[in-house]
């Protein structure tokens, strides 16, 4: 992704509400799931971390990216913005 991409889709996210909490249970197969059916449907999302979570914010984003094959477009304070292509190649975001 390059860093014009990433500008753009942090504009893109700047008025999103936070679709998912991590909270103190961190990062369950459920979680991930749906973080990758939401992933699937909307392209970009934003998750918000808790303070009870025991991990930073930045090692969650990557491993959630990981784990659902996504791009961490930002993680600025305890806010997470992923970022995943679709399958068919047909973005709302890139044409």
């Amino acid at each position: 992704m390059t860093s014009k991409e990433r500008a753009y889709l942090k504009k893109m996210a700047l008025d999103m509400p936070a679709i998912y909490q991590v909270g103190k249970a961190i990062i369950t197969p459920e979680l991930t799931n749906g973080i990758d059916e939401a992933l699937e449907a909307r392209e970009l999302i934003k998750i918000n971390v808790l303070k009870n979570c025991m991990d930073t914010p930045k090692n969650i984003a990557n491993v959630l990216a990981e784990r659902t094959k996504a791009e961490v477009v930002q993680v600025i304070g305890r806010k997470i913005i992923l970022y995943r292509k679709p399958k068919d190649n047909k973005s709302k975001y890139f044409k």
